[in-house]
């Protein structure tokens, strides 16, 4: 693309005092007179280069100049602005970084930075009006960054939120979760941050073991969490149709086997537990029956009994018997 080349003519040019459209040529590996044009666009756009003729001359930027460019290309510069420039709450420096780089580009790539920024928005609450956990990563991340120990409220699933105080390490994030990595006193742990209810600097700064490296802990977490995930495997089968949700639910852990005369398909899926396996799959009702193991059927007849007990009576507990009355009626007593 020509954009790339044009970046790629203003860095060269960084690194000599004055070049000909003939090394430019060489360099990009163009036509000189596709080099001399290119160098006639970098003029025009706005970049401070000049040619000089006659012998010694050439092309030049004025008083060595500079930009903060460092090789990013058309493309790059895009995502760039796509990953960052939708998010109209993010931190005010972030903001003010990306008005500082839109500047720096040359025109030519200017106003594609710019409608990148404007190519999507990002919105902090979910539907509820509540928060969602955009507004824990923003604290999260400049813990990171400033290497400040925190206090988080997190809520495992089905329990109330618990104070525990981490040492931030890292922001990870698997298939559109996202983890934060951090260093507590039972060792390396990760946190989902859909989970954190709050988060509160100590105003101490945290501990970062020495020679830690985020890659590769988070291999190994993220091992052992699949492990985790891995722990048993369940069998079933499933009514024609209901595949989708099948794989909503349990993601790339579920396996088919060939279709029964009847549409039904045979699969397994692989769970943290057979409970776990019940408690995704019970929404299902009839269109999935789990076969094995044991402990998941038990599951399953256990949810169905209690959901039976809650809604199984005609009416809901503590509601009189009988038709509603109008508010305000009067009673009409036994004869």
């Amino acid at each position: 693309m020509r954009a790339d080349r044009l970046v790629a003519a203003l860095l060269f040019l960084q690194t000599r005092q004055r070049v000909t459209a003939a090394e430019l040529a060489a360099e990009l590996e163009v036509s000189e007179r596709t080099a001399r044009r290119d160098l006639e666009a970098l003029a025009s756009s706005g970049i401070p280069v000049y040619s000089q003729a006659g012998q010694g001359g050439g092309w030049s930027l004025v008083g060595g100049a500079r930009t903060d460019l460092t090789g990013l290309t058309a493309p790059e510069i895009r995502a760039l602005f796509l990953l960052t420039g939708p998010d109209t709450a993010a931190d005010p420096r972030t903001r003010t970084a990306l008005r500082k780089l839109v500047r720096a580009l040359p025109a030519t790539l200017r106003e594609g930075a710019e409608a990148a920024a404007r190519a999507g928005v990002s919105d902090s609450t979910d539907w509820a009006g509540t928060e969602t956990e955009e507004a824990r990563l923003a604290p999260l991340q400049r813990a990171v960054v400033d290497a400040r120990e925190v206090r988080i409220g997190y809520a495992r699933p089905g329990r109330e939120p618990r104070e525990r105080t981490v040492q931030p390490l890292g922001i990870a994030a698997k298939s559109g979760v996202r983890y934060l990595v951090a260093g507590t006193e039972n060792g390396l742990r990760t946190f989902r941050i859909s989970r954190v209810a709050s988060v509160t600097e100590t105003g101490a700064p945290a501990v970062r073991p020495d020679g830690f490296d985020l890659p590769t802990a988070w291999r190994a977490l993220a091992a052992r969490m699949e492990d985790r995930m891995v722990a048993v495997t369940v069998r079933g089968r499933a009514a024609p149709g209901t595949e989708p949700v099948l794989e909503g639910l349990l993601g790339g852990r579920i396996r088919y086997g060939e279709r029964a005369a009847d549409g039904w398909a045979p699969f397994e899926a692989d769970g943290p537990s057979p409970e776990a396996a019940a408690a995704r799959l019970a929404g299902l009702g009839g269109r999935v029956e789990l076969l094995d193991p044991p402990e998941a059927r038990t599951a399953l007849a256990r949810i169905g009994a209690e959901l039976t007990l809650l809604y199984g009576r005609s009416t809901p507990p503590g509601t009189p018997e009988g038709p509603p009355r109008a508010p305000g009626s009067a009673v009409t007593p036994p004869v």
